[in-house]
């Protein structure tokens, strides 16, 4: 049997089994707010991606600090199986049951359950977009960024609560669905790894030896290069570009204004390095205009996870104008010498990386600048063969991109089917064997 509760305050629950109660978040979790005394515990993390983590597992470098802050003496500690929410983001789903005992903000939410309930069964109950919907409700703010779910409006939502016997098994099933989905996944991104390395070595092979197999090589002299046909020749990226490389902003960006410059950052790029019109910034005129963007502008990221990576710039709208941040460096090709499509693909070739190796072996920080950019060596063949070799790789990479972008669409539909998965599973909605 089915219960509904039409025309009252937790109507919004929907259906769900009829022998489940539904009480209020206060009835089942109480409030925790014991302090730190030395600051010495493990620091956690929350984020809507991967739940409670340990901070120090985040960081990009071994030389990162785990926190800005001076100490963290009067943190809140955190038990196993406590339920932590950065209020500011419980809309977003920033919470989760912590596997490990530490310390986290003084500004997050640290609770409790109670009565011997299944608190993991809560953890993805409270992550569902139900919940999520429900939190966003009952937040106070005006704007997304000034949200603040505060306890007493958390402890006022209703809940659903099966018995205690129905979460261990929901939880255990999800457990097992969540194995699968996630070794599903593994799979794939391991495939799409191996295409992209194919995808390297057919471009590698292109910008370094050419499209005639049977042309005359010679030694480039540069180690990490190897032999390029004996009619081309060997600049310095700075002899290739007009201008200087040029650092961004060095600026924090402001709400999205159609009217200013976008504010591009390496964040900005998604993992096949188009734009993402998610979280959009921007610069003032004023600021901006010293930083403008052309179609066809490479940028170099010079330090962070995203060290040596490249980015050739395309207009999104011909409506906007855009700059760049800071940690970006900013190279205008000259297509008398170089073709902005050859500079790109030979920044996707085995022989770049290479020679990024080759910097980083000599530094104790990962941080390519531009003085290291400038002198970067490009084989540079006559303006003509370069437009047949960016053709050859577009006709040679398709079928890896088309298979590139099947498999990614498939892990985008994997994780749509978990996300469904678990909101009707925390509502008794799957076949489990206890369902009525």
């Amino acid at each position: 049997m089915v219960k509904t509760l039409e025309n009252t305050k937790a109507a919004w629950l929907g259906n769900f089994p009829d022998h489940w109660e539904v009480l209020r978040i206060k009835n089942l979790f109480q409030e925790m707010d014991s302090r730190s005394e030395t600051g010495s515990e493990e620091l956690l993390s929350v984020s809507h991606y991967t739940g409670v983590t340990l901070k120090r597992e985040s960081l990009e470098n071994e030389d990162d600090h785990l926190t800005n802050a001076e100490s963290l003496v009067g943190y809140k500690l955190v038990q196993q199986g406590d339920l932590v929410i950065n209020i500011m983001l419980a809309w977003n789903g920033s919470l989760g049951i912590s596997p490990f005992n530490g310390i986290t903000s003084p500004a997050y939410c640290v609770y409790r359950v109670k009565g011997g309930n299944n608190p993991e069964y809560f953890g993805y109950l409270f992550s569902t977009n139900l919940f999520k919907a429900e939190f966003r409700r009952h937040s106070t703010g005006i704007i997304d960024s000034r949200l603040r779910l505060y306890s007493d409006k958390f402890f006022s939502i209703f809940t659903v609560l099966p018995p205690k016997d129905e979460q261990d098994e929901i939880v255990q099933y999800i457990k097992a669905q969540e194995e699968k989905i996630n070794l599903f996944i593994q799979k794939k991104l391991r495939f799409i790894e191996l295409l992209k390395e194919q995808k390297q070595i057919v471009i590698h092979q292109l910008v370094t030896k050419g499209i005639n197999e049977n042309v005359e090589l010679i030694s480039s002299k540069v180690e990490w290069l190897g032999d390029i046909p004996a009619h081309w020749e060997i600049r310095r990226l700075k002899e290739c570009i007009i201008g200087k490389l040029k650092y961004g902003a060095n600026e924090s960006g402001e709400e999205y204004n159609p009217n200013w410059y976008r504010y591009i950052r390496i964040t900005d790029f998604s993992l096949d390095g188009k734009l993402s019109d998610e979280n959009k910034l921007s610069l003032s005129p004023e600021i901006g205009a010293e930083y403008e963007l052309q179609e066809g502008d490479i940028l170099f990221a010079r330090s962070g996870a995203t060290v040596g990576k490249t980015f050739q710039f395309h207009f999104v709208s011909e409506e906007e104008k855009y700059c760049y941040a800071g940690y970006l460096i900013k190279a205008i090709p000259d297509e008398n010498i170089i073709l902005s499509d050859f500079l790109f693909n030979y920044t996707s070739s085995r022989a770049f990386e290479n020679w990024k190796n080759s910097i980083f072996n000599k530094a104790t920080i990962e941080n390519i600048g531009a003085d290291k950019y400038s002198v970067l060596k490009i084989p540079i063949p006559p303006i003509e063969e370069q437009k047949l070799i960016v053709s050859q790789i577009k006709t040679e990479t398709a079928t890896i991109d088309t298979a590139i972008s099947k498999a990614e669409r498939e892990i985008e539909l994997i994780r749509e089917y978990k996300e469904a998965m678990i909101a009707e599973a925390v509502m008794g909605k799957r076949n489990l064997k206890f369902a009525h």
